[in-house]
């Protein structure tokens, strides 16, 4: 795959292709994506997770921003307690694969004087209807936002001015926020970051995946919990928002490359498929039974993680 349809793929949107293209250009841009440490790393990381690996394959040096002061002032714990979560978040990431690349603990980047100016700087700018509209999608407890959560998208901002990088990564969610990177930063003398957007994919209930609602796979399950919440996955017969192809065409065709439905000879054999659109094709049509897509989804699912289980088991 071209560096370009390998970088691309998957995503909602990318701002902007020009942009994106002059940059696969140059020698080793740089990319990053930053992750709040908020309990388990789970299926809904792993999008962003999987197209920084595209990246690095692509030739771009990879930065992963452990975003503990991020979390505290969006609501999600103590100090204490999110540097503890991202000192484990980061072990995960390492067992998904996310190695020789830079991870930076949010509070060793954003306590320096000359990060602190350039966010009160940006802060003069960025209205405050602004920076509550770029929240409405990450934000917790959103009906009675604090002044700390207003602070948190100027500090995303100042995260990519500080960190130097040509790129960042984050889910659709994170588009406001994006964009008021993009409109200020040249401001002040920085280069306007091209922004690569993935989906928000559903829970395996079929609505928002969410922690509250425990509807994910978190990426340290064991096997037999796996396979039982993948039993249990809701796999309607249509194709759109279906969690189950969801997890087959943004998780196990970009690392597997293809995939194989064991079945009984009476039920019509095993099924190989070498590409998402072909498997999405057939069950569409009928040819695929739900149970049989959620077994074989399941199956991959533990071969995927199970490198992070072991990795977490080796590294307590």
């Amino acid at each position: 795959m071209d560096p370009y349809s390998l970088v691309t793929r998957n995503t909602v949107e990318v701002v902007t292709d020009e942009e994106l293209s002059a940059l696969l250009k140059k020698p080793r841009p740089k990319v990053y994506a930053g992750y709040e440490p908020s309990g388990e790393v789970h299926l809904g990381h792993l999008v962003t997770v999987n197209k920084l690996l595209d990246m690095q394959k692509a030739g771009f040096e990879v930065v992963v921003l452990l975003a503990d002061l991020h979390a505290f002032l969006n609501r999600k714990g103590t100090m204490e307690e999110v540097r503890a979560l991202a000192e484990y978040n980061k072990k995960c990431f390492e067992g998904l694969g996310l190695v020789d690349v830079t991870y930076v603990l949010g509070s060793d980047l954003q306590l320096s004087p000359e990060y602190e100016l350039l966010m009160l700087k940006l802060s003069q700018e960025v209205t405050l209807n602004r920076a509550t509209r770029s929240m409405d999608e990450v934000g917790r407890q959103m009906e009675h936002p604090t002044v700390s959560q207003m602070v948190y998208p100027i500090m995303q901002i100042t995260d990519i001015a500080t960190l130097g990088v040509d790129a960042a990564v984050g889910g659709i969610d994170q588009r406001k926020i994006h964009m008021l990177a993009r409109e200020y930063l040249a401001g002040h003398g920085y280069p306007t970051p091209v922004c690569l957007h993935t989906p928000i994919l559903n829970g395996l209930d079929g609505k928002k995946m969410s922690s509250s609602q425990k509807n994910y796979i978190s990426v340290a399950e064991d096997e037999d919990t796996i396979r039982k919440k993948m039993n249990k996955a809701y796999c309607p017969k249509e194709t759109e928002e279906n969690p189950v192809l969801q997890m087959l065409q943004y998780h196990l065709f970009p690392r597997f490359g293809e995939i194989t439905l064991h079945r009984p000879e009476k039920f019509g054999g095993d099924l190989t498929f070498a590409s998402y659109e072909a498997l999405s094709e057939a069950y569409g049509s009928g040819a695929i039974h739900p149970a049989d897509l959620k077994k074989a989804a399941g199956e991959y699912m533990v071969d995927l993680l199970r490198p992070v289980r072991e990795y977490l088991e080796s590294h307590p």
